[in-house]
Formats: C-alpha cells, sequence, structure tokens
C-alpha cells in the first residue's frame, strides 16, 4: 500500500496562541482549495464562519463550491491560530478520509511545532485519531469531548482541547459543533 506524505506544511503564524491539529487531509482528488479542511464536505470552516461571523457560509465563495483560501489565511493570522496534522505521513486502507482508515507510519513531532510556536498555550484534537496520535508524545489525560486537560511542555503550561470532529460523518449538528468550539475559543480569549 502507498504511503503517503503530508501535501501541506505547517501553517504557523508568529503570533499563534492555539494549534489545531487534525490527522490527516483528504485525497487531492476531493478538495476545494490548497489548504487545511480543504473538503467541502468538512464542517470546519463553516463552524468558524457561525461563531466569528453569524454566517456559516461566510468562507465559501460566491458559487458556494470552494472555500476561499485567502480569507481563511488571513482570519487564522489575525487570531494567531496554527493548524497541522498529527500524522506526517500514513497509508489509506480504503479510498476515503476516514480516520477510521488511516494506518498512521509517521507522526507528526508535535513538540519541533510548539517550540515554533512561544505564545502558544494550547493545542485542539479534532477527532479521535488525532487525540490518540498526540496522546503519544504528550503525558496528558484524555479530555471528554469538548472539554479540555491541562499539561506542561517544557516549563510552558498547556491545554489539551478534543474538540468534535469537523467531518459531516461524525454525528453531530454544525450548530452543535459550532456550541463547542463556541466554550474553547471564548476560554482561550480569541471570541468574545
Amino acid at each position: 500500500m502507498e504511503i503517503e506524505k503530508h501535501p501541506l506544511a505547517p501553517f504557523l503564524p508568529a503570533k499563534a496562541q492555539l494549534l489545531m491539529l487534525g490527522s490527516f487531509p483528504p485525497q487531492k482528488k476531493r478538495w476545494s482549495m490548497d489548504f487545511y479542511y480543504p473538503n467541502l464536505n468538512n464542517d470546519m470552516w463553516r463552524i468558524f464562519g457561525v461563531l466569528f461571523f453569524n454566517d456559516k457560509e461566510h468562507f465559501l465563495n460566491s458559487t458556494r463550491k470552494a472555500f476561499v483560501r485567502e480569507r481563511i489565511i488571513d482570519f487564522l493570522n489575525e487570531k494567531g491560530i496554527a493548524l497541522f496534522d498529527t500524522a506526517s505521513s500514513i497509508r489509506r486502507l480504503q479510498d476515503n478520509a476516514s480516520d477510521k482508515f488511516l494506518e498512521v507510519v509517521e507522526a507528526t513531532d508535535v513538540a519541533a511545532l510548539l517550540r515554533q510556536l512561544p505564545e502558544c498555550k494550547a493545542i485542539v484534537t479534532t477527532g479521535q485519531k488525532a487525540t490518540d496520535t498526540l496522546r503519544q508524545q504528550f503525558d496528558v489525560e484524555e479530555p471528554r469531548v469538548g472539554d479540555y486537560a491541562e499539561f506542561v511542555f517544557e516549563g510552558r503550561a498547556m491545554r489539551l482541547y478534543r474538540m468534535p470532529s469537523s467531518s459531516r460523518a461524525y454525528p453531530l449538528a454544525l450548530d452543535k459543533k459550532a456550541a463547542a468550539y463556541r466554550i474553547m475559543y471564548q476560554d482561550l480569549q480569541i471570541l468574545e
């Protein structure tokens, strides 16, 4: 089976306070843009739209067939949100993006990412595979979905938030996902 290397560089704004980690991008044939959470069937940018702009379609283009990468990047830079994934290379056991059919071949060195983000005070994982992969690198309890656990990284107090998956395959309505994310962004004072 083919080993896929991560197709994107980590997105690490200098002033990032939060590092969001998914598991691994879907296949490129499913992308609507060349960036994170590129699949139109993923709700992450809709969640951000609801929370910060009261409009689930805020990050969609006028045809509603693609996300607007530049608008997303400007937003993430302004809010101090970094993005990457917990796996740097994987094998797909089936022809889809489901975490249960991803075999992590090489985990991302999350500590190396955190060293590049001196103001980062929290990590959020968006799914069970991402949470499990991260916890293999850090001594941190697994938080319940929608909650966080505290840990220390190289003398820095950190929080690990475990949020619901933004995949449409995750059986939770958009407003319920957004409500869970709202609590986290308010805790971190990224959202008033």
